[in-house]
Parts: C-alpha cells; structure tokens; sequence
C-alpha cells in the first residue's frame, strides 16, 4: 500500500514537472515569435551602418560646428531612446550622435570580446561609416568614461572635448580601493528565454527612465519596453560588465591631455568613504592637471540626463563656446 502511494506522489511529481516544462518551452516560443514580430514593427530610428560584419545603430539630430558624441552607460537597453530629451535640447545648437555599441538598442550582438579596444575600435570604425568627421566632443554617461579615456590618448587628434555624465574613470578603483562590478555568467539567458519579457510585463517601471511626465513621449517608452524584452542582460553586456577589471587595468595609467578641454557632470555628495572622499573630491583629483576643466554638480540620479537636460545643454552650449569656440 505503501508504495503505491510513493508510486503515485511520484507521478503527480513527474507530471507536475512535464506541465511546467512545456508552459517554459511554449513561452519561449512565444517569445522569440513577438521579437521577430516587434523588431519587424519597431524599426531602428536611425542608420544601421557595417562594423566588422555586423549591424550597429547610428542616431543622429541637430546640425552645427560640433559634433557631440553620446556613449552609454553599462547596460542602458536603448541609448539612442534613453538619450532622447538630452538630444533634443543639444540638437538646436549642435550635431548630436548616439552610438548604440553591439548588444544595444537595434545592434546587433556581436561574438568578439569586449575588450576596451574593440568596443573603441568599434565606436569609431560606425562614425566613420556613418560619414560623421571629427573632431569629436566625446559625452560619455558612466563606464563609457573607460573608453573615452582610451579613445582620447590613441586619437588625440579626433578629440576636441570631454563632456562626462557621472562617467567611470580608470582610477576610480584606486582611488576608492574598491573592486570593479560585474555580472554573473547565467544572467546571458535572460533574454533567449524570455525572462526579461517576464520582467517586462510585471515590474515595467525598471526597465523605464525616473523622469517627470511628459520628458520622453509614449512612443519612446513605448519602444523602451519591447528593447528591453529582447536585449535586457544580453551576452555582449554580461561580457561588457565582466570585462570591465581588465580594461580598468589597461587604462589605469592614462591620463586626460592637458590640452583637451573637459566638462563633467557629477551627483551632489551623498556617498563620503570614513577617508573624505567621494565622487566630487574624485573629479577634482582627476580635473586638476587640465588646462581647461569644469565640474558641474547636479541634484540627481546617476543618470542625469533623465532629469537635467535643459540644464546640462545650456552648461554645455557654454562650454563649447568659452573652451573650443566657433570657426
């Protein structure tokens, strides 16, 4: 008597574990349905150029003497989306580009490593193909900070300005004595399997910009949401996020050229280590060799941009025009 009711458990185990299992193998069916659907419905916004073989998203507004090139923080589904009420306030005065690197936005995913040399390489080999010329007044929000500093030091030339959104710098780990982030290996499953659809659907506010109503439009939002559900957590940003010690290390020795002007943009002082220091002593440990510097410090999110943009342009408008001037 007693094994067949062990019989049954078992089998009521087994089943329940069969249904289960064909509910997850339906819903990644039906995921990977509604990507192509929804990739066919939102098209990219701006020029999908080559790079290596691969596709990758060049979003461009506004004209002018400068160019202003905006790179993503780590992680940021969508940048060209993500930096939408910043460009439009850039624009009236400047030629704005965002770059969605590989494993971004509308880019595709791309199987080489994502060392601080090809992510650069990358980036500079789609302004080309994009027929942008510099030289360029680099904007990098976050760990973008990484390539720009590699970026600047190779092609000094390209360069004529820094602007850093809250941007990660080599010696931040030095300075703080702490380890550079990373992400675990198993999160690359997260969109084939249709987790961040999950996500998506349950807690959408996570995967949105903290912004008043009415900064981004609905279609922006819109969009915001479906990217999320097939690129959230990819494997070139998990590759990103575990290659990030290693890029701090090859750049930890550079330094900005004196002779480029730079403008940072940092979060008021709510984070001081038992040392004193924090992200503003930072800045200016990192700004005081520059023959032409400024740092900007804003009430907000690390993602200022979602909430400072008609202040952060106006600053930069005077910027360029006190440091680089017009021809």
């Amino acid at each position: 008597m007693k094994g067949k009711k062990k019989h049954k458990f078992w089998r009521i185990v087994r089943n329940v574990f069969l249904i289960l299992l064909s509910i997850f193998l339906l819903w990644i069916v039906y995921h990977q349905v509604m990507t192509k659907f929804e990739q066919k419905k939102y098209s990219a916004i701006g020029q999908l150029v080559e790079v290596d073989g691969k596709k990758m998203h060049v979003y461009t507004e506004g004209e002018g003497e400068h160019t202003v090139v905006l790179l993503s923080g780590l992680g940021t589904t969508a940048p060209a989306l993500d930096f939408e009420p910043l460009m439009n306030e850039m624009a009236k005065n400047n030629k704005v580009v965002v770059i969605e690197p590989f494993g971004y936005g509308w880019s595709d995913v791309t199987k080489k490593e994502r060392t601080v040399e090809n992510i650069t390489e990358e980036i500079r080999a789609a302004l080309k193909e994009s027929n942008i010329n510099g030289p360029y007044i680099l904007m990098p929000h976050s760990v973008s900070g990484i390539y720009s500093m590699y970026y600047v030091n190779k092609y000094p030339d390209e360069v004529e300005a820094i602007i850093g959104i809250d941007s990660t710098l080599p010696m931040a780990t030095e300075y703080f004595q702490e380890a550079a982030p990373s992400l675990p290996g198993f999160l690359k499953l997260v969109a084939p399997m249709g987790i961040a659809r999950v996500a998506v659907n349950v807690i959408p506010d996570n995967f949105l910009p903290i912004a008043d109503e009415g900064t981004y439009s609905e279609e922006n939002l819109q969009m915001t949401e479906k990217l999320s559900a097939w690129k959230a957590y990819n494997s070139n940003v998990i590759e990103e996020a575990q290659e990030l010690s290693n890029n701090i290390k090859k750049t930890k020795d550079m330094s900005f050229p004196p002779n480029i002007p730079i403008m940072m943009f940092t979060t008021k002082e709510d984070k001081v280590n038992e040392e004193g220091k924090s992200n503003v002593t930072f800045y200016q440990d990192q700004l005081r060799n520059q023959d032409s510097s400024e740092l900007i410090i804003l009430d907000g999110h690390h993602y200022l941009h979602w909430t400072k943009s008609q202040d952060m342009s106006k600053q930069i408008n005077d910027f360029i025009e006190d440091y680089i001037g017009t021809e």
